[in-house]
C-alpha cells in the first residue's frame, strides 16, 4: 500500500504513515493475512491518492466528470471542518439521505474525518421509518441531495435537524457549507489532524439501520474497525487480480451497508470507481464505462437477461428462436463443465455455435465485454443464472453476508468458484452451523451491537457468536450454502418444510416472471404470487394489443401461460415444494406501496397481509382454476 498525505486534504506531501496517530493501526499492513486495526479517516487517507487524477467519475449533464485523489482530499477537509465549526462534536451523529453521488461519499467520508457517525437512510425509505431512525439515532445535522427531497421530508416530519442539500444554492447548499470549512481551515490548517487524532478504531463509525422487513428497524453499530477490517479483508481476498485503473461500477445504493463496504474496497484497489446515480440507467452506463467488476444483486441480473431474450422475442423471426437457444445451450454446456464433466461432442458443437452467433455479441453489446467477474449478494443467486452468465465468459462471485456483519461474512473467489455456494469465510472470520441449522459468525468485523436495545443485542451476539437467523451448511471444503430464513421457512399441511427463496429463485429463472413470493404455512401445497414481466408475455404469445396488465391478467390464454410456466420452473425441485397454485399480480412490488424495503427485500408480512383475501380465494378453488388480481 502507498503511504497517503499527511492529512485529509491539508497537503500533497508525502510521508511515512508509521507513528501518526498512536490509536490506529501503524501501517494498515496485513499481519498473517489480517488486517491491523485502524480507523476509516486513517484508510480513506492510504486509499486516496493525491496524485491520480481520476478517482471518483460520474454523470453530470450527461458527461462523464473525473474527481480527482487530490480534490476528493480537499473537500473531505472542509467539510469536516465545516461540521464541527457548526457545533457538532464527536459521537454526534449526522444523517444522509441521497441518491448515490460523489457528494455522497464527500459527506460520509468527511462525517467520520470529523469524529462523527454516519447515518445512512434510504432516499425512499418510508416517512415514517425516516421519522423513526432521525428520532431514535438522534442526529445532529442531515445532509440530502435536492430540494424536492428536503420537502418530501418537511411534509411528513416538521422537526428536522439543521439541513445541508447537495443540489441547491445559497446558504443551505453543501457548497456554502464546505466553503465556511475552507475558510476556517485558512485560519487553522491543523485542525482534521486534531480531529483524526482523537478517534479510535472501536469508536462508533456506523449507524446504519436494518430494512424493517419484519417490523422496527434496528441501528447496528458498526465501529471503525469493523468496516476496516472487513473491506480490507474482503478485497485482498476476492478482489484478486483487479488491477489499478481498473474500470468499476457502482450501481447498488450506498445507503446500503453492502455497496458501503464495496466503495472502501473499490478505493483500496486503486480503481476508477464509476458512479450510476440511477439503476434505470445502468444499461447505458454499462456500454460506456465498460467495466471490470460490478456488485449487484440477484434482481438485476435476472432482469438483463429476461431484457435480452425478451428483445429477441419482441424482434421476433430467426431471432426470437437463436437468442433462447444459445443461452439455455450455454447454460447446459457450463452444467456439465461445473460439474467435472465432459462436454458432450454435440453440446460442445452447439455451444462453439451459440458463442460465435450470439454469446460473444451479447456480451459486448451490453458492455460486458472486459468484465473478468462480477459479484452478486443481498439474496441467493439461482445457479442457472450463474451458467447463463459463465457460457458468456462472465463468472458471477456469491457472498454472504448481513448488515451486522459489516458485511462481509464469506465470500466466493475467480480462482475458486462454486456456484450454489457463497465461498469460504474471509480471513479473520469464523463461521460455523448451529445443532437447529443456524449460521453463527465470529470476528472483527461483527457489530458493537444494536442501539439501544440491550435485549436485542443480547440475542443477536449470544455467547460471542452472531446469530444471522439464516439456515445453511458448510460442506467438507468450508464452502457454505444458504438455504434460507430462519423465520420464513414453512410447513405446509401435509408436514414438509418448505424453504421458499429456494423455490422463489427457481421461479424467477423466467423471463416471464420479474418478482415471486411463495407461500403455503399450514396450506396443501405451495402457492405462488407472481408479478410477471408483461412484456415478455406479450412477446411471447404475440399478443400485438395495447392491453393494461389488468386487461391481459383476465385472459385465459395469459393465466394458461403464467400457470405452466411457473410449474416448468419448479418442476425439478421435490414434489412438496413444486408450486401448484399461481396468483396472478397485475404490479410489481415496490418501496413505494410499503411492499418492498429500501433494500428491495418483499416484506412477506406485508404482501400476505395485502392479498390474504385472493390467497385464500386460491386456496378454496380447484386446483386448474386461474386466480389474478
Amino acid at each position: 500500500m502507498h503511504p497517503g498525505p499527511e492529512s485529509l486534504g491539508f497537503s500533497s506531501s508525502r510521508c511515512d504513515t508509521e507513528g501518526s496517530n498512536p490509536t490506529q493501526a501503524k501501517s494498515g499492513r496485513m499481519l498473517s493475512g489480517i488486517p491491523d486495526q485502524e480507523t476509516l479517516p486513517h484508510l480513506i487517507r492510504r486509499a486516496l491518492d493525491p496524485a491520480r487524477e481520476a478517482v471518483l467519475i460520474e454523470r453530470r449533464a450527461g458527461a462523464w466528470v473525473s474527481t480527482s485523489g487530490e480534490r476528493l482530499l480537499e473537500r473531505i477537509g472542509n467539510l469536516a471542518c465545516a461540521i464541527r465549526d457548526a457545533g457538532l462534536v464527536a459521537g454526534d451523529r449526522i444523517a444522509l439521505i441521497a441518491h448515490n453521488s460523489v457528494d455522497w461519499l464527500i459527506a460520509d467520508f468527511a462525517t467520520l474525518c470529523a469524529g462523527c457517525v454516519v447515518v445512512p437512510i434510504y432516499p425512499t425509505q418510508a416517512l415514517d421509518l425516516t421519522a423513526f431512525i432521525l428520532e431514535h439515532s438522534q442526529a445532529k445535522l442531515l445532509f440530502a441531495d435536492t430540494a424536492q427531497t428536503l420537502e418530501h421530508l418537511q411534509s411528513a416530519i416538521p422537526a428536522l435537524p439543521r439541513s445541508i442539500v447537495f443540489e441547491a444554492s445559497g446558504a443551505g447548499s453543501l457548497a456554502a457549507f464546505e466553503a465556511l470549512g475552507a475558510a476556517v481551515r485558512a485560519v487553522h490548517p491543523e485542525l482534521p489532524s486534531e480531529y483524526e487524532r482523537t478517534i479510535a478504531p472501536d469508536d462508533l463509525a456506523v449507524l446504519i439501520y436494518t430494512s424493517g422487513t419484519t417490523g422496527t428497524p434496528k441501528g447496528v453499530m458498526l465501529s471503525h474497525d469493523n468496516i476496516t477490517f472487513d473491506a480490507q479483508s474482503a478485497s485482498n481476498y476476492a478482489l484478486v487480480g483487479v488491477a489499478p485503473e481498473s474500470h468499476v461500477l457502482s450501481v447498488l445504493p450506498l445507503s446500503h451497508i453492502y455497496e458501503h463496504t464495496v466503495a472502501y474496497m473499490y478505493l483500496l484497489a486503486r480503481t476508477r470507481y464509476y458512479i450510476t446515480h440511477d439503476p434505470n440507467e445502468l444499461l447505458d452506463d454499462l456500454k460506456e464505462v465498460r467495466p471490470v467488476v460490478m456488485s449487484s444483486v440477484p434482481r438485476i441480473f435476472d432482469r438483463v437477461l429476461a431484457g435480452v431474450e425478451g428483445q429477441a422475442l419482441a424482434e421476433g423471426g430467426v431471432r426470437a428462436k437463436v437468442v433462447p437457444w444459445a443461452l439455455a445451450v450455454g447454460r447446459e454446456a457450463m452444467r456439465a463443465k461445473v460439474a467435472g464433466k465432459p462436454v458432450p461432442p454435440k453440446l460442445a458443437l452447439q455451444y462453439a455455435t451459440a458463442k460465435m452467433l450470439v454469446l460473444k455479441t451479447v456480451r459486448h453489446a451490453l458492455g460486458l465485454d472486459r468484465v473478468q467477474f462480477m459479484v452478486s449478494g443481498s439474496a441467493a443467486l439461482h445457479v442457472d443464472t450463474g451458467l447463463t452468465y459463465l457460457a458468456m465468459g462472465i463468472p458471477i462471485l456469491q457472498g454472504y453476508g448481513l448488515t451486522e456483519s459489516s458485511p462481509v461474512i464469506t465470500s466466493s473467489r475467480v480462482a475458486d468458484n462454486r456456484l450454489g455456494t457463497v465461498g469460504r469465510a474471509i480471513p479473520g472470520v469464523e463461521v460455523r452451523v448451529a445443532g437447529d441449522g443456524e449460521i453463527l459468525a465470529r470476528g472483527r468485523n461483527i457489530m458493537r451491537g444494536y442501539y439501544r436495545d440491550e435485549v436485542g443485542t443480547a440475542q443477536a451476539l449470544e455467547d460471542g457468536w452472531l446469530h444471522t437467523g439464516d439456515i445453511g451448511e458448510i460442506d467438507a471444503a468450508g464452502y457454505l450454502r444458504i438455504t434460507d430464513r430462519k423465520k420464513e421457512i414453512f410447513k405446509t399441511a401435509t408436514g414438509k418444510f418448505v424453504a421458499p427463496a429456494r423455490v422463489e429463485s427457481a421461479i424467477r429463472r423466467s423471463i416471464f416472471v420479474s418478482q415471486a413470493l411463495v407461500i403455503g404455512d399450514g396450506r396443501p401445497h405451495p402457492a405462488a404470487l407472481i408479478c410477471p414481466h408483461w412484456a415478455n408475455v406479450r412477446a411471447e404469445l404475440g399478443i400485438a394489443e395495447k392491453l393494461s396488465p389488468e386487461d391481459l391478467a383476465t385472459r385465459d390464454d395469459v393465466l394458461d401461460f403464467l400457470t405452466a410456466e411457473v410449474a416448468k420452473q419448479t418442476a425439478d425441485l421435490a414434489t412438496y415444494e413444486q408450486i401448484r397454485r399461481t396468483i396472478v399480480l397485475t404490479d410489481e412490488f415496490s418501496v413505494e406501496s410499503g411492499e418492498l424495503s429500501p433494500a428491495m427485500k418483499v416484506k412477506r408480512r406485508v404482501v400476505e397481509a395485502r392479498y390474504a383475501d385472493l390467497i385464500n380465494r386460491a386456496y378454496a378453488v380447484d386446483l386448474h382454476t386461474h386466480t389474478h388480481v
